[in-house]
Order: structure tokens, then C-alpha cells, then sequence
């Protein structure tokens, strides 16, 4: 059984602390962001992954540094890791939402997102093969949940590849949105279904979650929520 802790927070408001744990290519990406929300969820998803980083190997927050190394082109943006650590992170944030996925090695993508946005037909047929498009219920409120469902189980199986939307979003086919969620197919090398967990995830009222890690084994998660920004220095 391998398990796996998912994180809840809501955006910091009081950034003081928080700040304080971001490495310099950090604060850059930080400084970065135009809109103030935005600027709340990046700090907030960071603090939350090297505070629960921290605890699993003993150490501060402060002393948790993350490699974010693009594979394509080198900067600072991709996958948080530990180097050199037996663990294996991802984050994810919608509207004040913000969540971090932990294992203790296994590879592991997580995506949540608002589902308070219509999912219009541009949207469905970006997304959504045809498989998939069929199962859709025809109220507008069960169909909005539905896509969210789809949405949210394929963006984390594309991030626990590690290769995000290089894998077409059609290119993988999902179990049904009241169905166990599961990979059936998927027409990407990266993904086989016999290797593949999914689990829907409950980040509250007005949100879809789900988490994948790439294992044949059973897998075990839990969720918790998170509330308080440590100091720098403590534990």
C-alpha cells in the first residue's frame, strides 16, 4: 500500500513568515505575478510543500530547498523537488484553494480547480474525447461538476508524468464522472493504466480535486487541512 498525504490551505493573508522560506529564485517568480491573488497562491504553495517537506525529513521549513528545473528550458518552473530526498511533491491551486501532494517517492500530480466557471463547448471538446463527451449529464449544474471531474483527474495524471500538457488532454480516457475514478486508456507512452491510481480528492463546497500516482500498487490518501505559516526557524 503506498500513501499519500494531500495538504489544504486557503492564501495566506499575513505573508510576513512566509516569505522568509523562499529561496531567491523564488522570490523572483513571487515578485513576478501581476495580480495580488496570484501572488498569495504561489507563496502560500510554497511555504505549505517545504513546511509538510520539512516534517517528513526532520528538518525546518527554512531548511527545505526545492529544485523547480524545467526540463525544456532550464528555469525555475517546473515540478518542485527535494534533491537527493526519498520524496515526491506536487502543488496546486484554484481560487482559494491551494493544495500539496506528498509521497515518499512515488511519482504524484495533483490539480484542483474552481468548478463555479460554466464549461462551455469549447471548453468539453478541448478536453473531453468522445468517450467521454457522451457520458456528460445534460443538466447544466451536473455537467459543469462532471467536466471538473474529467478535468481535474487528467491534469493530475499529466503532472505526475512530470510532463504536463505535452500529453493531449484527449489522448487520455477517465471512468465516468460517479464512477471509482481510473485510467482506462491512454495513447501517451507516459501513462499505462495498469501502472496508474487515481483518486478523487474533497478541497470543500465549489471545487474538483483529484490525485494520481504512478504505481500498480493500492494506494492510501489522506486529506488534511493546513492553517498556520510557521517561523523560518521553526519546526
Amino acid at each position: 500500500m503506498i500513501e499519500c498525504v494531500v495538504w489544504w490551505a486557503e492564501p495566506i493573508t499575513a505573508p510576513e513568515a512566509a516569505l522568509a522560506l523562499l529561496d531567491p529564485p523564488e522570490r523572483d517568480r513571487h515578485a513576478a505575478y501581476r495580480r495580488a491573488e496570484d501572488k498569495q497562491r504561489f507563496l502560500t504553495g510554497r511555504a505549505l510543500a517545504k513546511t509538510v517537506a520539512g516534517e517528513a525529513l526532520g528538518l525546518s521549513p527554512s531548511s527545505v530547498h526545492f529544485d523547480a528545473t524545467c526540463t525544456d528550458c532550464g528555469k525555475q518552473h517546473g515540478p518542485v523537488r527535494v534533491p537527493g530526498a526519498p520524496l515526491a511533491l506536487s502543488i496546486s491551486h484554484s481560487g482559494d484553494r491551494v493544495g500539496v501532494a506528498l509521497t515518499s517517492g512515488t511519482p504524484v500530480g495533483l490539480d484542483v480547480e474552481s468548478a463555479a466557471r460554466d464549461a462551455d463547448d469549447g471548453l468539453i471538446s478541448y478536453a473531453l474525447n468522445d468517450i467521454e463527451r457522451a457520458g456528460l449529464p445534460a443538466a447544466k449544474a451536473d455537467r459543469t461538476r462532471a467536466f471538473f471531474t474529467f478535468w481535474t483527474r487528467k491534469e493530475a495524471l499529466m503532472k505526475a508524468t512530470g510532463r504536463g500538457l505535452r500529453i493531449p488532454l484527449r489522448a487520455l480516457t477517465v471512468s465516468g464522472a460517479d464512477e471509482p475514478a481510473r485510467l482506462l486508456a491512454s495513447d501517451d507512452s507516459a501513462l499505462d493504466p495498469s501502472g496508474t491510481r487515481v483518486a478523487d480528492l474533497d478541497p470543500g463546497p465549489g471545487y474538483r480535486a483529484a490525485v494520481v500516482l504512478l504505481t500498480s500498487e493500492e494506494i492510501d490518501v489522506t486529506e488534511r487541512w493546513w492553517s498556520q505559516v510557521p517561523s523560518a526557524g521553526g519546526q
